[in-house]
């Protein structure tokens, strides 16, 4: 869990919203774990190196003829293996993943802020249809 987590931090963003406590992690993969709608994925080297990670539910919908989407969440690769096409595999992977299980819509969310990122999804043929909103329930 803990290499996990230092992917997270391992970040611009992440570095400064993520904690260094384990345990919200461990509760929230125990979660993750329970529920057969989510996945967490984790690539290792040969060594046991965690290299990635991301996860990935599968969300029912009324919208699109009923249609199920694959919601791609969390996505982090470690700064050495990035650009090996490691990324790109992964995706491919979990785009499979959808599909077996009935998926018809692959779907993240990106900070605006991250460029890279962004470049990255176009090249996998992602595209900017919507604008994405969010709001803190922690603040009252």
């Amino acid at each position: 869990m803990a290499a996990i987590v230092e992917l997270l931090h391992d970040d611009d963003l992440g570095g400064s919203r993520e904690l260094d406590d384990l345990a919200p992690y461990e509760a929230a993969f125990e979660a993750i774990d329970r529920d057969e709608n989510h996945l967490l994925v984790v690539a290792k080297e040969d060594s046991g190196a965690v290299v990635a990670t991301m996860q990935l539910t599968l969300l029912p919908g009324l919208a699109r003829g009923g249609a199920t989407r694959l919601q791609i969440e969390a996505v982090r690769i470690a700064g050495p293996a990035r650009g090996t096409g490691l990324g790109t595999a992964l995706f491919e992977w979990a785009h499979d993943y959808g599909r077996e299980r009935g998926a018809a819509l692959a779907q993240l969310t990106t900070d605006k802020t991250r460029a890279d990122a962004h470049r990255f999804y176009d090249r996998l043929g992602y595209e900017a249809t919507h604008q994405g909103m969010k709001r803190s329930l922690l603040d009252g």
